[in-house]
């Protein structure tokens, strides 16, 4: 890909994150009670029309997406809150369809979650001021590093969120990060026998988490218990989309 292509995709990008972004603003606005705060859908859908209209000029773009006729939409006055809410969440998931497809062009997300391993191998071991005696005390230094990093709860992550259901059970991950359709799950291996656990509580929750997220982040915080890293990680990495960061107390 040529620099001029990367520029232009960088360009629409911004314009698919700003829509994206208002999106989620007009509804953090309004009362949660309110069930016509959807009533702004065809204001977004003749957005989310234009900029792909645009996009479509110059990328070719695989046939995902939908398209509206503005024309034909029915105005706020003409339709019920049930089908405003339907209309407003199809754009939104095109929207964030679209966001995704140009990310992946310029492979923003696989950047971003390798920046975020390299952050936390780093930095974390510091942030853990005494012992752990849970994973919750992981947890927290975690989220202090996620906020010092300038990430926002509930825009750029989430924690203890994000209820996902495989096989009649639902799995809800430690940590979550929407933008990245990334799940993170934190293990606090303390004995030997512990860390057998973990292995397999970790293939308990791969498929499950596969339901509603397109990349995992295993993170185990290792008290001196795990002994052969790379047989340890290889083991889950080869499931695919998968990361296993061991960071060593």
């Amino acid at each position: 890909m040529s620099k001029s292509s990367k520029e232009s995709i960088r360009e629409y990008l911004k314009w698919t994150i700003a829509l994206q972004q208002s999106m989620e603003m007009a509804l953090r606005n309004e009362n949660p009670s309110n069930v016509w705060k959807h009533s702004s859908y065809k204001q977004f859908a003749r957005k989310y029309m234009h900029v792909l209209t645009e996009i479509s000029k110059h990328i070719e773009l695989p046939p995902l997406f939908d398209r509206y006729d503005i024309e034909k939409m029915r105005g706020s006055g003409g339709t019920i809150a049930h089908q405003q809410k339907d209309v407003f969440e199809n754009v939104y998931v095109n929207v964030s369809l679209l966001r995704s497809t140009l990310e992946s062009r310029l492979g923003v997300v696989e950047d971003q979650i390798t920046n975020l391993i390299d952050f936390l191998r780093s930095r974390l071991r510091s942030a853990v001021f005494r012992t752990p005696e849970q994973e919750r005390d992981v947890q927290d230094a975690i989220e202090q590093l996620l906020i010092g990093r300038g990430l926002q709860k509930g825009q750029d992550y989430d924690r203890e969120a994000g209820r996902v259901k495989a096989s009649g059970k639902e799995s809800i991950p430690d940590f979550i990060m929407p933008p990245l359709s990334l799940a993170l799950e934190v293990k606090l291996v303390k004995t030997d026998s512990r860390g057998r656990e973990v292995v397999d509580e970790i293939n308990a929750d791969i498929p499950a988490y596969a339901k509603g997220y397109r990349r995992q982040l295993f993170l185990i915080y290792d008290l001196g218990h795990i002994r052969n890293e790379i047989e340890f990680r290889h083991d889950i990495e080869s499931a695919g989309s998968i990361d296993v960061l061991i960071v060593k107390h």
